[in-house]
């Protein structure tokens, strides 16, 4: 009798070993409207090569001078994520990290019409993934979140898809320009001479979210769940600030946290877990 019990203790933390997901970093798809081929990362649940069901999926977007290795190596999303699942803090998801730092940087369509990102993310990128793997297609089961200039990302494509995303978090997010004069000012568009200033009055509300946040149909803006998060020593706090303002002036829920930290991957580590399980929420039926 001592002796089996003796064999099981030996087998017990064998048996006890939690599942982990699995992380794909170098995954390539043709783009026809770059006229490029794009990289991209994936996460894959814990139970994803044994069961045979659909995930709900979250796109989760890096900032500026990263790639989409960027939450894999510096955001730990493998091991945040199998552990946010094992505790129940968050449902088992597929994540999608796209590249936005190849030849133009960032997740906006540029005005002279030569880089559209924007486009490529939901016409080609979207559809791409959501057929190569089991990712459930309605807005309910769809999320997006990103930090930096992927923050401005997740809120300028929630803005400007609400049909197609049920929760959105921005953290430490460039809210795009706050006027028509900051895009003159910050964006040169590669020293294109042919910008004009209508150009830029479009780009201004295509892409500034206080603006957005201000103009939008209130009934898009609030068929999102937004989950806003910014550190008090952020050098971005002005535009998220003022983004929480507009949307507590037209009453658009939305939760809005500012932590103690500052611009840095502490402060997005610490961020991820909390915004699985906001998304968990939205995926789960009350």
């Amino acid at each position: 009798m001592r002796k089996v019990i003796f064999w099981i203790g030996l087998l017990f933390p064998f048996l006890s070993i939690a599942q982990v997901g699995k992380v794909f970093d170098q995954l390539v798809m043709e783009s026809k409207i770059l006229k490029m081929e794009r990289k991209f990362a994936i996460y894959l649940p814990p139970d994803y090569e044994t069961s045979q069901r659909d995930y709900p999926v979250l796109y989760l977007l890096h900032g500026a001078s990263d790639n989409q290795t960027g939450w894999v190596q510096f955001g730990e999303v493998l091991g945040i994520t199998d552990k946010a699942i094992e505790e129940g803090i968050a449902t088992p998801m597929i994540i999608v990290m796209p590249d936005a730092d190849t030849r133009v940087m960032g997740y906006v369509d540029v005005p002279n019409g030569e880089w559209n990102y924007e486009q490529f993310f939901f016409e080609e990128l979207m559809p791409y993934v959501e057929t190569q793997y089991r990712i459930k297609k309605e807005k309910r089961y769809r999320a997006i979140a990103g930090l930096s200039m992927g923050g401005g990302g997740t809120f300028n494509y929630a803005l400007h898809r609400p049909d197609l995303f049920q929760s959105a978090c921005p953290l430490s997010a460039y809210c795009g320009p706050l006027s028509v004069a900051e895009v003159d000012h910050r964006y040169k568009w590669n020293n294109d001479a042919n910008i004009s200033s209508e150009h830029n009055r479009i780009f201004y509300e295509k892409y500034g979210v206080v603006y957005q946040m201000t103009e939008n149909p209130i009934e898009n803006i609030k068929s999102v769940r937004w989950y806003i998060d910014c550190g008090d020593d952020d050098f971005l706090y002005e535009g998220n600030a003022l983004v929480h303002i507009a949307m507590k002036k037209r009453g658009i829920p939305h939760e809005y946290r500012v932590r103690d930290g500052a611009h840095n991957w502490t402060y997005w580590r610490d961020s991820l877990p909390e915004v699985l399980r906001f998304v968990s929420q939205g995926f789960h039926q009350y």
